[in-house]
């Protein structure tokens, strides 16, 4: 159930804070994956070195502290999060959350998330019990977050009474019990559906060892992928001249050129519910293939290739859909939105992703993209600078919801 989960923890200041050690690692020996964010209260209780030290990612905790490599890090974080924890949860973050205000890390975190939200409060029994805490719990109750009682027992004030931060097993057992019955992930759709996806970039030969091709890495068709046979998905990939290691629990197909290429789609794609054009495809191949290695003239300092258009794969499709699904990409150095608006309107595509290849730091190659979502009659959906497997995610669920 928890196998790589991602799960994010947004800690706030109280004494219960060091019992939160131990509930990351029950989830870690479940199969999660961990990240925090505190509250500058919080770490007067204990600091984030010990939650950087067990999540085994940097610990957030100022909207200006720069740790991670993406533009926006509180989005970032929102958008690699599939269930986020609070807890302990104090009075104070609960009002924030009830009232929709963002003046820290935590709370703006909070309020950009679109997944599942626990909140375990810990508090003194008559700040649990003061009207305002009640109605701000209904409020998060009403707006579906699952908000946990506390316990009744001994409290920090050397008195006892409702407000003790509940037991790990309960706390887990409790969020278990929150999440089983119901498959929460955005992905769930994807589940037993049969995902085509291509990935790298094509070879066309002007002699035996000289080629024309592109940059692409593949890396950005292999994150979606994983991140489809994750969630159920039953995937085959189609990799053209890529050197990453084949993904677990996915059937590979090894191409090469823009022809072996058509021609695995055209076979895989009567069969397929979803299919994504990941790869960068050669537009043009030389006219004439030279079997052997071309050597310099004396007679002539130049040489001249006459070359040809290659097959248009996503074109040559649009006669043969009947249920698919059909994504293209749309890499570009100039004018990326109109260059994707005419993919879009010609390629007979559902779903055009386009990306800017110019800027090295999201371009070919690099572990982090950024795009934004074509569709037709729809608004743009644009994703911010993250790792390709959160860009993934994003162009999987935009996808999912086009799933009958």
């Amino acid at each position: 159930m928890w196998k790589n989960k991602h799960i994010t923890f947004f800690i706030t200041g109280g004494i219960a804070v060091y019992k939160v050690v131990e509930l990351i690692r029950t989830f870690q020996k479940a199969g999660a994956e961990i990240r925090v964010a505190m509250t500058k209260t919080a770490m007067q209780f204990v600091g984030k070195s010990t939650f950087q030290t067990i999540s085994k990612h940097p610990v957030q905790t100022d909207l200006f502290d720069q740790t991670t490599s993406a533009a926006v890090a509180h989005v970032e974080l929102a958008d690699w999060t599939d269930l986020a924890i609070v807890a302990p949860a104090t009075a104070n973050i609960m009002s924030k959350m009830a009232n929709g205000m963002a003046d820290d890390f935590v709370s703006t975190t909070l309020l950009a998330l679109s997944v599942p939200v626990i909140v375990v409060p810990a508090m003194n029994v008559h700040m649990w019990n003061n009207a305002a805490t009640q109605r701000n719990i209904q409020t998060l109750r009403n707006d579906n977050i699952q908000v946990m009682d506390p316990d009744n027992g001994p409290l920090a004030e050397g008195y006892s009474g409702k407000g003790r931060f509940p037991s790990n097993d309960e706390i887990f057992n409790y969020i278990v019990e929150q999440t089983e019955d119901v498959d929460n992930s955005k992905l769930a759709k994807l589940r037993g559906k049969k995902v085509l996806i291509t990935a790298g970039g094509t070879r066309e030969y002007i002699d035996p060892v000289r080629y024309i091709s592109n940059k692409s890495s593949g890396k950005m068709g292999y994150a979606l992928a994983k991140v489809a046979q994750e969630n159920g998905a039953v995937v085959t990939l189609i990799s053209a001249n890529v050197k990453l290691p084949i993904p677990a629990g996915i059937d590979v197909i090894q191409v090469e050129t823009v022809e072996e290429l058509a021609q695995a789609v055209q076979t895989q794609f009567v069969s397929t519910d979803v299919f994504i054009m990941a790869a960068a495809v050669s537009d043009y191949r030389p006219v004439h293939f030279v079997d052997h290695k071309i050597k310099k003239s004396a007679d002539s300092a130049n040489l001249t290739l006459e070359l040809e258009e290659t097959t248009d794969i996503l074109k040559s499709l649009k006669s043969r859909r009947t249920k698919q699904i059909v994504v293209g990409f749309a890499a570009e150095t100039n004018d990326l939105l109109n260059n994707a608006k005419k993919k879009l309107d010609s390629k007979g595509a559902d779903i055009i992703v386009a990306n800017d290849v110019s800027q090295s730091d999201i371009g070919f190659g690099s572990e982090d993209n950024a795009v934004t979502i074509l569709q037709h009659n729809a608004t743009n959906i644009k994703v911010a600078k993250a790792n390709k497997q959160i860009i993934a995610k994003k162009v999987l669920e935009v996808i999912v919801k086009r799933l009958s």
